[in-house]
C-alpha cells in the first residue's frame, strides 16, 4: 500500500478514543451486535441522495449569476464581476462556516447558512431587475458566496467521522478509500451538470429562474441535510473535549500544497466552461456548450467512481501526478483546437474528454489528502477550505476568461485552461516531494 495510506492517521483524521467509542454502536457489550458494517447501514437510505441533491445549488451560482445579470444589466462585463463576487464571499466566509460547525455542530450552523442562502439568492433575483445600481447586485452576490452551506465539505467531515468512529477497524480504510471516490464523483456531477441545469431552466423559464430554483432547492435539500441524524456524527466541542489544533495548523505546507491543486482545478472548471462557450458561439452553436462541457464530466465522474479500483501500490501522490499531467494533455488539445484556422469541434470533444479523465480521479486524491493531513478537530474547515477553493478558482477563472474572449478571442481565452492545469502539475510536482519527505 502506498506510503500516504500505510502511515498512521495524521491528526483530525480520526477522532479521539473517547469520541469514537461514543459514537461507535460497539462502545458496549449490549449494543456491539448493532455495529453497522456498512456505510450505507450507518448512514441510512435517504443521505446519499439527499446530500447530492444539496449540493447543485451550490454549483449552480456562479454560472447563474452570470446568466442572470448578462440577461438583466446587459453586461458581459458586469456579469463577470458579479460572478467573482460570489467566489470572494465564498473566500472570504467558506472556512468560517466550516470552523464555525467544529466549534458548535454542523445542525445549526447549516440551517442558518441555508435561510441565509436562499434568501440572499432571492435578493439577487430581485436586485438584477431592480433599478438599483449595480453595487446592489455585488453586494447580493457578495452574500450568495458568503453564506453558501458549504454541503460538500460537511458531508466529507460527517463520513470520515462515521467511518472511522463506527464501522469495524479493519473495513475502515478501504470503505474511506471508495467513499471519497464517491464523494469526488458527485461533486463532479454537480459542478458539470450544474450549468447545464441553468441553461436548460433559463431558456425554458427565463434568466431568473436558474437562481430562484437554486433557492427552493436549498430551502427544501440544505434543509433536509442539515436536520439529517448524520449531522451529529462529527460532533462540536466544548470545553470537556480535547482542544483542537491552533489555526496555524490549516497553513502547514502539505495541506496548502493540497489547497493550491484544488485552486487549480477550479480554475479549470471556470476557464473551460467560458472558453467552450466562446468557441461554441464561433462556431455558431452558442446553446450548445452546456451539452459539449456535459461530456468532460461523464468521463470525470466515472474516472472518479473508478479511482475506487486502484491498486494500492498506486500511491496518492502517483496518482495526482499522472492525471495532473493527463489534464495538461487535455488543455493543449484544446488550445489547439480554439487556435486553428477552422473550428475543430472533433479534437475539442477529444481533448475535453481527455480533461474529464484526468480531473475525476484528481478530485479523488486531493479531497483524500485533505482528510489525511486535516489538523485535529478542524476537519470541517479544511474541507470547507477545498471546497471554497473550487468556487473561488471557478469565479475568477469566468471571470478572466470571458473578458478575454471578448476582448481578444476564443484563441487566448484558451490559454487560461493551459495555465490552470499548469497550476494543477506544479503543485502535484510539489506535493510529490512533500510526501517523500514526509
Amino acid at each position: 500500500m502506498s506510503s500516504e495510506m500505510n502511515r498512521p492517521a495524521e491528526a483530525g483524521q480520526h477522532p479521539e478514543p473517547a469520541a469514537a467509542a461514543a459514537l461507535s454502536p460497539s462502545s458496549s457489550s449490549h449494543s456491539a451486535p448493532l455495529q453497522p458494517q456498512t456505510l450505507r447501514e450507518a448512514v441510512g437510505p435517504t443521505y446519499f441522495p439527499i446530500a447530492l441533491i444539496a449540493r447543485f445549488p451550490y454549483a449552480m451560482m456562479v454560472v447563474g449569476v452570470l446568466t442572470l445579470v448578462v440577461a438583466a444589466r446587459d453586461s458581459i462585463s458586469l456579469g463577470g464581476l458579479t460572478s467573482a463576487m460570489v467566489g470572494l464571499g465564498t473566500a472570504c466566509f467558506g472556512p468560517l462556516i466550516g470552523a464555525a460547525a467544529d466549534r458548535w455542530g454542523q445542525r445549526p450552523v447549516v440551517l442558518a447558512a441555508g435561510v441565509a442562502n436562499s434568501l440572499a439568492l432571492l435578493l439577487l433575483a430581485w436586485t438584477a431587475y431592480s433599478p438599483l445600481g449595480s453595487w446592489s447586485v455585488l453586494s447580493a452576490a457578495f452574500l450568495i458566496g458568503a453564506s453558501a452551506p458549504q454541503v460538500p465539505p460537511m458531508s466529507r467531515s460527517r463520513l470520515v467521522g462515521i467511518i472511522t468512529g463506527q464501522l469495524p477497524a479493519a473495513r475502515q480504510q478501504k470503505t474511506l478509500n471508495g467513499t471519497m471516490a464517491y464523494e469526488s464523483a458527485v461533486d463532479e456531477v454537480a459542478f458539470v451538470f450544474g450549468p447545464l441545469v441553468v441553461g436548460l431552466l433559463a431558456a425554458a423559464m427565463g434568466p431568473a429562474a436558474p437562481i430562484i430554483g437554486a433557492a427552493v432547492l436549498t430551502a427544501i435539500f440544505v434543509t433536509s441535510f442539515a436536520l439529517h441524524r448524520t449531522s451529529r456524527a462529527v460532533p462540536h466541542h466544548t470545553e470537556h473535549d480535547v482542544a483542537p489544533a491552533p489555526t496555524r495548523a490549516l497553513f502547514s505546507p502539505g495541506l496548502l500544497v493540497v489547497l493550491v491543486g484544488v485552486l487549480g482545478i477550479g480554475l479549470v472548471f471556470g476557464s473551460t466552461l467560458t472558453s467552450l462557450t466562446s468557441f461554441m458561439d464561433d462556431a455558431g452553436h452558442a446553446e450548445r456548450a452546456g451539452l459539449a462541457y456535459s461530456a468532460m464530466g461523464v468521463g470525470s465522474a466515472a474516472f472518479a467512481l473508478g479511482a475506487a479500483l486502484f491498486p494500492t501500490g498506486f500511491s496518492l501522490r502517483a496518482r495526482w501526478l499522472t492525471f495532473a499531467a493527463l489534464i495538461l494533455v487535455g488543455a493543449v488539445g484544446m488550445r489547439i483546437a480554439a487556435a486553428a484556422a477552422e473550428p475543430q469541434l472533433l479534437l475539442l470533444m477529444v481533448a475535453l474528454l481527455v480533461i474529464g479523465i484526468g480531473i475525476g480521479p484528481t478530485l479523488v486524491t486531493v479531497f483524500s489528502l485533505v482528510a489525511q493531513r486535516s489538523p485535529q478537530g478542524r476537519s470541517a474547515t479544511a474541507m470547507s477550505m477545498a471546497t471554497t477553493g473550487i468556487v473561488v478558482g471557478q469565479s475568477a477563472a469566468s471571470a478572466i476568461t470571458g473578458a478575454l474572449a471578448e476582448n481578444y478571442g476564443t484563441a487566448v481565452a484558451a490559454l487560461v485552461p493551459l495555465l490552470a492545469a499548469g497550476v494543477i502539475l506544479v503543485a502535484a510536482v510539489v506535493n510529490w516531494f512533500l510526501s517523500r519527505s514526509r
